[in-house]
């Protein structure tokens, strides 16, 4: 069985068992967080598709951990002006492995 659910603007596709990087969640480590924004649920009968989202899913979750990504660099500049800027920035997320999914 598996799901597909939204959360921070984006969909996942997470199967029981499923560690997921998600974008971060005011949670703490070891709660349990539960998606009620499940698009689709698919079972060995078949797949049911929400219109947008199916009514009674819900999938549970523990949260692993907080975090932040690796760096990237961002460098912005203007030619012919002299205007430069390197800024880095390090997205935060949050850890989950995906317990339980009700259909």
């Amino acid at each position: 069985m598996y799901a597909v659910i939204e959360t921070g603007g984006k969909q996942y596709q997470v199967n029981v068992g499923d560690v997921v990087f998600i974008e971060k969640l005011n949670a703490d480590a070891e709660d349990t967080v539960t998606f009620d924004k499940v698009m689709a649920v698919g079972k060995d009968d078949g797949i049911s598709v929400g219109a947008p989202y199916v009514e009674g899913a819900t999938v549970s979750a523990k949260v692993l951990k907080n975090g932040k990504s690796k760096k990237i660099t961002v460098f912005t500049y203007k030619p012919k002006k002299g205007e430069k800027r390197k800024m880095g920035h390090r997205q935060p997320y949050t850890k989950v492995q995906i317990e339980a999914i009700n259909a």
